[in-house]
C-alpha cells in the first residue's frame, strides 16, 4: 500500500510546463504569422495593379502619338481636298490649305515620330516647302495634291502602327493581371490553408494542455486524499491549517484501541471496513465544518473552528456517544467487545509554528489516554 505521505506523480507530470506553454505560443503564432502573410500579399498585389492600370493609361507612344498622327492626317486631307476643288486658286484657298499646312506640319514634326518612322522627315520636309511654292506658282493644285499623298500615306502609317502598339500593351497589361490574379488565389489559398492548418494545431494543443491541466489537478487532488476513506491526507492536514493563518482551532487526533488485533482477527478487508465506518462516524459526529484526515494505519485527525475547551470537550465527548451507539463488534477486544478509541485533543492558533507544537501536544494527550487504559479522551493545555 502507497502511504499517504509520499508523492502522487502523474503521467502528465513528466511533460513540463514551460515546454507546452511554449509549443502552443509557437503554433499560434505561426497561425497569425501566416494570416499576416496573406494581409501582406494581398497589399503587394494592390500595389502592383495600380502601376500598371497607371502605366496603360499614360502610352505616350500608343494613345498621344496615335491622336497626333490622326490629327495632322486630318488636316492634310482638308488641304488636299480644297487642292482638288474645281474652283481657281484663290488667296482665300491659299490661306486656308497654307493654315492645314502648318496646323499638319506642327503635329507631324515631332521627335518620337522622327525617331521611330523613317518616313517622317521626308514628308515634313514636303509639307513645310508646299505653301511656299503655292505661293510662287511653282506649283499646280493637282501636283500639290499628289504630293501630300506621301506623307498622308506616312500618317495612316503612324496611325496603324501605334494602334498595334496599344493592342499589345492592352495584351500584355491582360496577360500580366491574369498572371497576378492566379498567384494571388494559388498563394492566398496555400496561406489560407497553413493558417488553418496552424491554427487546428495551436487548438489542439490547447486542448491537450487543458486536458493536462486538469488531469494534473484531478492527481492532485486524488494526492491530497485517502484512497480507502476519501478523507484528506496528512500533507492536506497541513495545507488546511496554513490556509485558516490566525483562527482559532481545535486538532483532535483519532486512534483505534487494538486495531492490529482486529485486523488479525478478522483480515485486513474487515479492518479497511472499519477504517471507512469510523470516517463517516466523524463526519456525522463533528459536522460540516469539521475537516477530517487520515494519518497513515487506523489514525485519524480532525480540524474544526473552536472557541474553548468546552466547546473541543463536547466534540471529544460527541465522539465516543456516537460510536458507543454504533456498537461496532470488535472479538478481540481484550476488555470490550465493541470498537473503543483514544483520542487527543488541543486548541491552537493557526501559524506554522504553533500547529508543529499543538500537533505534538494532542498526540501526547492520545498516548496517556491509551497509557490509562484506552477509550477515553483527553485535552491539553491550548498550544
Amino acid at each position: 500500500m502507497v502511504s499517504a505521505n509520499q508523492p502522487v506523480k502523474s503521467p502528465e507530470s513528466a511533460e513540463k510546463p514551460g515546454w507546452v506553454r511554449r509549443r502552443y505560443v509557437t503554433w499560434l503564432s505561426l497561425s497569425l504569422m501566416s494570416f499576416m502573410a496573406l494581409m501582406m500579399l494581398i497589399v503587394y498585389e494592390s500595389r502592383w495593379v495600380y502601376p500598371e492600370i497607371q502605366a496603360y493609361f499614360s502610352q505616350t507612344g500608343s494613345l498621344t502619338g496615335q491622336q497626333l498622327a490622326t490629327r495632322s492626317r486630318a488636316y492634310l486631307q482638308n488641304a488636299q481636298q480644297t487642292l482638288l476643288n474645281d474652283q481657281p486658286m484663290s488667296g482665300e484657298n491659299i490661306e486656308a490649305i497654307s493654315l492645314n499646312l502648318d496646323l499638319a506640319y506642327g503635329l507631324m514634326d515631332v521627335s518620337v515620330y522622327h525617331q521611330e518612322y523613317a518616313c517622317t522627315g521626308p514628308s515634313v520636309t514636303t509639307v513645310g516647302s508646299l505653301t511656299s511654292r503655292l505661293t510662287q506658282d511653282a506649283l499646280s493644285p493637282l501636283a500639290a495634291s499628289r504630293e501630300l499623298l506621301e506623307p498622308i500615306n506616312c500618317l495612316t502609317h503612324i496611325e496603324m502602327d501605334q494602334l498595334d502598339r496599344r493592342g499589345m500593351v492592352i495584351n500584355n497589361f491582360s496577360e500580366s493581371t491574369r498572371r497576378h490574379s492566379q498567384m494571388l488565389i494559388y498563394s492566398s489559398m496555400t496561406i489560407f490553408i497553413m493558417g488553418l492548418l496552424f491554427w487546428g494545431m495551436h487548438e489542439r494543443q490547447l486542448r491537450r494542455t487543458q486536458r493536462a491541466t486538469e488531469q494534473k489537478i484531478a492527481w492532485m487532488k486524488r494526492a491530497m486524499r485517502d484512497p480507502l476513506t476519501g478523507i484528506g491526507n496528512r500533507s492536506a492536514l497541513h495545507q488546511e491549517v496554513m490556509a485558516r493563518a490566525n483562527q482559532p482551532l481545535g486538532l483532535i487526533l483519532v486512534d483505534i484501541d487494538f486495531f492490529k488485533q482486529y485486523n488479525d482477527e478478522l483480515g485486513h478487508p474487515a479492518g479497511d471496513q472499519l477504517l471507512r465506518r469510523l470516517a463517516s462516524l466523524l463526519k456525522k459526529q463533528l459536522g460540516t465544518e469539521a475537516k477530517l484526515y487520515r494519518l497513515g494505519g487506523d489514525e485519524f485527525a480532525a480540524v474544526l473552528p473552536c472557541a474553548d475547551d468546552t466547546e473541543l470537550a463536547q466534540y471529544c465527548e460527541s465522539l465516543i456517544t456516537g460510536l458507543t451507539a454504533e456498537q461496532f463488534n470488535h472479538p478481540a477486544h481484550p476488555d470490550n467487545k465493541q470498537v473503543t478509541l483514544s483520542i487527543g485533543a488541543v486548541r491552537f492558533i493557526a501559524v506554522e509554528t504553533t500547529f508543529a507544537y499543538a500537533y505534538e501536544t494532542a498526540d501526547k494527550a492520545l498516548y496517556s489516554v491509551k497509557a490509562a487504559g484506552r477509550d477515553g479522551w483527553q485535552i491539553s493545555a491550548g498550544a
